[in-house]
């Protein structure tokens, strides 16, 4: 897991796509493969996170899920990829200029 961590750092992408190709628990939580998809490609830093930690006794109705204050975690991992998005938006605008 340290391994994914630090992969993530440099590449949440392939850290995300590692996650869901080697181990289960991407499959666990999402059910089918639409929503990591989505999360691979948009917003790899929300898929880590939610899916780390993601808890088969959390949820409201006790039937999985993220809980309390994880719920920061995840949206500031949210965050993170919007803030990378505008970032590379402000750099392609920089440099065409």
């Amino acid at each position: 897991m340290c391994l994914i961590f630090l992969l993530a750092l440099f590449a949440p992408r392939v850290a995300f796509g590692l996650m869901w190709i080697f181990g289960n628990r991407v499959d666990v939580v999402y059910g089918s493969f639409i929503w990591p998809l989505l999360l691979l490609i948009f917003l790899p830093w929300t898929g880590i996170v939610y899916t780390l930690l993601w808890s088969p006794l959390g949820g409201a109705d006790g039937g999985g899920g993220v809980d309390g204050a994880e719920w920061i975690l995840v949206i500031l991992a949210v965050v993170v990829d919007l803030a990378s998005w505008s970032a590379r938006v402000a750099k392609q605008k920089l440099t065409s200029y």
